[in-house]
């Protein structure tokens, strides 16, 4: 039995013997080649290195006045302002008269309310969180990725 063990011994020895050798050969291999001079000109032929365009930063008022310039000459004209007061007026105006009752006016808030749950008089706050606005609506743009909605429902009611 002390020879299979002296005998396992002898084995790992030589095995880990050959394993340094073999190491120490490794190391002292073929060097690698240099890495070849990068290129001097850029994807176009210029020698100038690529640059991302910088988007224009709007303010806010900026891209609420671009929202309204339907025509987009600079101006916005009254036609342009109201159109979206325009189409709110007509979906409260149920009767279709041109005129606006308080009825007509206080109708669209009840029925929120009711449907969130206040029927029985008061909202938990989950039941308030329903009576948000909607969300505004997505487009979707060349690339086929939705952008976010430039319109919310607040600037569609800005003076």
């Amino acid at each position: 039995m002390l020879r299979f063990f002296a005998g396992v011994a002898a084995c790992f020895l030589f095995m880990t013997g050959a394993f340094l050798i073999w190491q120490s050969r490794a190391e002292s291999g073929p060097n690698l080649p240099e890495a070849p001079p990068a290129r001097s000109a850029g994807l176009f032929g210029s020698s100038a290195p690529l640059k991302a365009p910088e988007a224009s930063a709007k303010t806010r008022e900026e891209k609420r006045f671009s929202r309204y310039d339907k025509n987009k000459d600079g101006k916005v004209q009254a036609d342009e302002y109201l159109a979206a007061r325009q189409r709110n007026f007509e979906k409260l105006d149920a009767d279709h008269n041109a005129a606006l009752s308080f009825a007509e006016y206080a109708v669209k808030g009840i029925e929120k309310f009711n449907a969130a749950g206040g029927r029985k008089g008061w909202l938990s706050p989950a039941e308030f969180v329903a009576t948000a606005p909607p969300p505004p609506k997505r487009k979707a743009c060349s690339c086929g990725r939705a952008e976010p909605a430039t319109a919310t429902v607040a600037d569609n009611n800005d003076d």
